[in-house]
């Protein structure tokens, strides 16, 4: 978390609407695909480039390269292999979680 209303994604500052997690703090970030947007390059707050494309009966199921990322975007809209796309997604669409301290933490302890 970068701070109030800012969170880094991958590289990335993204707006959000959550408050109160500190600055430059580690968080849990979830982002569905289908609230990611695709939109021409200029638009988007980060640009990748589409890499595969399968038509899911109601959506495509895109994955898109970007920062070195692969992301996971279902849309209506179609954005051929190959093309290069913005992406944003809407600050309300963005989950963010406190980190655990560590891996351990949410593990139960089970008696023998």
């Amino acid at each position: 978390m970068v701070e109030d209303k800012l969170v880094n994604i991958l590289g990335t500052n993204f707006p959000c609407v959550d408050t109160g997690f500190g600055r430059n703090k580690p968080v849990d970030v979830v982002i569905r695909p289908e609230d990611i947007d695709l939109v021409k390059p200029e638009e988007g707050i980060i640009t990748g480039r589409v890499t595969s494309l399968i038509f899911k009966g109601v959506h495509y199921e895109m994955d898109v390269m970007a920062n070195g990322h692969e992301w996971l975007v279902h849309s209506t809209d179609l954005f051929p292999v190959g093309s290069e796309v913005g992406m944003k997604v809407d600050p309300f669409d963005i989950q963010i979680m406190h980190k655990p301290a560590s891996e351990d933490e949410e593990a139960v302890e089970l008696e023998e």
